[in-house]
């Protein structure tokens, strides 16, 4: 099957390559982000492959249908960039990557917390400058603070299994709850309480038209001050103008983000020589107590090959007829 794929990193090439040997798909690597301007480049493709900042609305899922587009295999398990109900009426298929490696993005969302509650870059850029002052580096014990967890699918239930390592006490909030979390002694409560009651809040709930801005200026006025706040989800989740404000007023303490709303025209490229057009994003970039890393949760060697397997799998399940349904995604599951 020939595959166009867009915003193919090096890495990409390497982990599809090598996940391919044996199955001989005509990979069509392409840099540019998929949008209207750039889906004409699939050329003579059966299927797509797409991550999660490639734009796959009705117009574009138009543009690729009539040009024979069958399939699109996401490389990723968030589907909020896809307009399900086009791709449905268009006959298309939608597979993801459902599972590639809760771990890794487990340990990115603990490791900024610990950067920020410890002040980690801070210090490692004093230490560089030969100041070994501690003044403003004051962080507190993780032990028996309350670690309130949106969202306790397989990333937030790992996220959990950590914090109780540290001794934290866990609330979750969930529409379905999660057993294994209720066993490490999680308590499931309401959106408010588990605001008013956390010390950390860590988001991982799917972006859909439910939870989008679910983290907002109502949200925001109910959180402890001072409260660390981490998201390595999915940038919709969180109204950025209203976390500034809570920044700026001190309600929140400290912000660590793997994701931004607007990240598809920042993220994955270099653009260290240029003026950074975004000033929500360049307002964010000024406070001391915020961490922003570009989408690299889920960038571990690991979770590029399970991403890449799974990705190839579904290329070959959908040649064949025999597709993984686990790994199918429909307009229902968008609604949910």
């Amino acid at each position: 099957m020939k595959v166009a794929v867009f915003n193919a990193q090096p890495h990409d090439r390497d982990s599809l390559d090598a996940a391919n040997r044996g199955s001989n798909h005509e990979l069509l690597y392409l840099e540019t982000t998929l949008c209207t301007k750039t889906a004409p480049l699939v050329a003579d493709s059966e299927a797509i492959c797409a991550f999660v900042n490639d734009r796959l609305d009705r117009k574009v899922l138009v543009q690729l249908a009539k040009r024979g587009i069958r399939l699109i295999a996401l490389r990723c398990a968030g589907f909020n960039n896809v307009d399900l109900e086009a791709a449905e009426e268009l006959g298309m298929t939608v597979l993801r990557v459902p599972a590639y490696s809760p771990h890794a993005v487990a340990e990115h969302t603990v490791a900024l917390m610990l950067a920020l509650n410890r002040k980690l870059h801070r210090a490692a850029a004093r230490v560089r400058e030969q100041n070994f002052s501690l003044e403003g580096l004051l962080g507190f014990d993780l032990h028996r603070k309350i670690v309130g967890i949106i969202g306790t699918g397989m990333i937030g239930s790992v996220v959990a299994r950590i914090m109780a390592g540290f001794g934290c006490q866990l609330l979750g909030h969930d529409i379905v709850e999660n057993a294994g979390c209720r066993d490490l002694g999680m308590r499931y409560v309401a959106l408010d309480e588990l605001a008013r009651s956390s010390d950390i809040i860590t988001l991982h709930c799917p972006l859909t038209p439910q939870t989008h801005h679910l983290v907002n200026a109502g949200f925001l006025e109910l959180v402890k001050p001072g409260v660390l706040l981490i998201n390595t989800n999915r940038g919709g989740v969180i109204d950025t103008r209203a976390v500034i404000d809570s920044l700026k007023s001190g309600r929140i303490g400290s912000l660590g983000l793997d994701v931004y709303e607007e990240e598809a025209d920042l993220f994955f490229r270099d653009l260290s020589g240029q003026i950074i057009q975004d000033d929500i994003f360049a307002r964010l970039l000024t406070f001391p107590n915020v961490m922003i890393t570009a989408h690299q949760a889920f960038f571990t060697r690991e979770a590029l090959a399970n991403i890449a397997e799974t990705t190839i799998g579904n290329l070959s399940d959908f040649q064949s007829g025999t597709i993984n349904e686990e790994n199918r995604v429909t307009a229902r599951q968008f609604q949910r």
